[in-house]
């Protein structure tokens, strides 16, 4: 049948010449014949000799890991340098007994020196209130209490941890900057627990502390009160009758 077909299409099915034959290019590069191939790597040295300045490419990976590492050595260099310098014995806004003092933390922001000393002066005379503030006077979230007398101070320790102030709850502990040998706020690397290193739940509702004993009481102060009515203590009886149960904090303000 193909011999009809006109011969310019008869020239479209004649066989064409054989392909040539190159060697493999995966062999070793001594053995290869004719040009040797490569890709872009080799010529990577090549670049950097043009351009001094020239910075690997990095994937966004890597990239956040490196921008991570150079945030943690800067905070770790930030906070040695500040540890040189920290001596809380020169502080001039700190209060004059350290045994008479108590750290209030987990303040609300609006919280102010008047409320402070309206909640704390159910448990004895307060001395002084220093509400810590940053350069631009707003509060920092937490202050420090000094009561007239070093039994007020331990009563509010005992009872006050926990209770509610503006909405938010509180922590209480003695002030162990000036009264425990080494120790460093938690905002240079020291501080109690590592509640600020877990999830959510740890972050806003665990003060750092078993509060089972805590939520236990309230439970019993809200149905004693619900029978007899609300009661109000002083030293020795808390709010509610509130109870920490003592512990190595109330063992470093009582000095055994």
């Amino acid at each position: 049948m193909t011999d009809r077909l006109p011969p310019n299409l008869l020239a479209r099915f004649a066989p064409r010449p054989p392909i040539e034959y190159l060697p493999p290019l995966d062999r070793a590069p001594g053995e290869r014949e004719g040009p040797r191939y490569s890709g872009v790597a080799d010529l990577m040295a090549e670049l950097k000799m043009h351009d001094p300045d020239y910075v690997p490419w990095e994937s966004a990976e890597e990239k956040r890991q490196r921008k991570k590492e150079e945030r943690e050595l800067k905070a770790k260099e930030e906070i040695e340098k500040r540890l040189a310098t920290w001596n809380p014995h020169d502080d001039a806004h700190a209060t004059s007994d350290p045994f008479k003092t108590l750290f209030v933390g987990r303040l609300a922001y609006t919280t102010t020196d008047a409320s402070l000393r309206k909640e704390f002066e159910y448990f004895g005379p307060v001395k002084t209130i220093k509400l810590v503030v940053d350069s631009d006077g707003k509060s920092r979230g937490y202050a420090f209490v000094e009561f007239d007398r070093e039994k007020d101070m331990k009563a509010a320790y005992r009872d006050a941890d926990g209770i509610k102030l503006d909405g938010r709850r509180i922590i209480v502990d003695v002030e162990r900057g000036r009264t425990v040998k080494g120790w460093k706020p938690r905002r240079l690397g020291g501080g109690l627990g590592h509640t600020r290193a877990g999830d959510k739940h740890e972050n806003q509702n665990y003060p750092g502390r078993d509060m089972s004993h805590l939520r236990k009481a309230e439970a019993a102060a809200a149905a004693a009160a619900a029978a007899n009515g609300p009661s109000r203590g002083g030293y020795g009886g808390g709010r509610g009758g509130f109870s920490r149960g003592g512990g190595f904090a109330a063992a470093a303000v009582s000095g055994t």
